[in-house]
């Protein structure tokens, strides 16, 4: 097996067919077809569906699709690995950040990464629990910050903090209570993030011990795309965030904190059977540092 070969299939599933990927790549398709089955034959399988719309990889071919994505990108990061022996770390590291922990602590952490360490250079991708803990498995992401609501199975983690859940309301509501029950959240209009989402699967589970049916108006699949509903005032919100003092234009919003309390852990997470890179090693602890700079000003302000 030739790693032209494993390129080759990539660039042709992402493309979704053998012309546009001969196009992309610059390689006659009587020779990408050649190889392909070349490489199906080696293997015993068939790695792609062909038909008059183009091509999608088989079962197997999806997984052979990870694997050699996999291989691809170690490759690519092999200048790095040994250049990072010599000296300070080198090469791209992935980072997973979860979108509620991206608001505050990406900006703060892409430029003290760039200042310590500026032969790394950084791929961020933000989403929540499910889809990064996804691309984790996958090796897609090298280092991830996310909220759990149960520790993650398979995985290396390293818990951070943890981290209550607030209602979200509207800096102009009136008779905002210090706090709020579960009971009493039923009477509100609430913007609940979608399943699946680490935050829905806590509230779900407390609002179903407590005999409670939430009043859910519309449901969001990002932190930042609920916030422009609670300062409208068409709903309030549960997230993982008591202070927005942070994000810009949402200063105002006032968080209540939720009786009993409902928490999530932040913590950080890596593929149990790959080893991280040096580079990857590096950025991870300067991300866990970065969150307790956080905390500790968080601290000092009374946030």
């Amino acid at each position: 097996m030739q790693l032209r070969q494993l390129r080759y299939f990539v660039s042709i599933v992402d493309a979704g067919s053998f012309c546009r990927a001969a196009a992309t790549i610059n390689v006659a398709q009587p020779a990408l077809s050649q190889q392909i089955a070349g490489l199906e034959a080696r293997l015993g399988a068939t790695l792609l569906h062909r038909s008059g719309r183009g091509v999608c990889p088989t079962r197997a071919g999806k997984a052979f699709y990870r694997e050699a994505v996999f291989i691809l990108q170690r490759i690519e990061q092999l200048r790095g690995i040994v250049r990072s022996t010599e000296g300070y770390p080198e090469g791209t590291v992935a980072i997973g950040m979860s979108s509620t922990l991206a608001v505050s602590l990406a900006g703060p952490f892409v430029g003290a990464c760039k200042a310590a360490f500026p032969k790394v250079i950084l791929r961020l991708v933000t989403g929540e629990f499910h889809r990064i803990r996804s691309l984790v498995e996958s090796h897609e992401l090298d280092v991830c910050m996310i909220f759990e609501d149960t520790p993650t199975l398979g995985v290396s983690r390293k818990p951070l903090f943890r981290q209550r859940l607030y209602l979200i309301q509207p800096g102009n509501a009136e008779d905002v209570a210090t706090s709020v029950s579960l009971k009493e959240l039923a009477a509100l209009p609430l913007a609940l993030p979608a399943q699946p989402h680490t935050s829905r699967d806590a509230l779900d589970r407390a609002f179903g011990v407590n005999g409670v049916i939430p009043n859910c108006v519309a449901e969001v699949d990002t932190f930042c795309s609920v916030l422009p509903l609670v300062k409208a005032g068409v709903a309030s919100a549960i997230v993982p965030k008591g202070d927005f003092s942070d994000v810009p234009g949402y200063e105002t919003l006032r968080p209540v904190v939720i009786e009993p309390p409902i928490y999530l852990t932040a913590s950080l997470i890596s593929s149990a059977h790959m080893p991280l890179t040096s580079a990857a090693e590096a950025a991870g602890a300067l991300l866990a540092a970065q969150v307790e700079k956080h905390l500790s000003d968080a601290r000092v302000l009374g946030r």
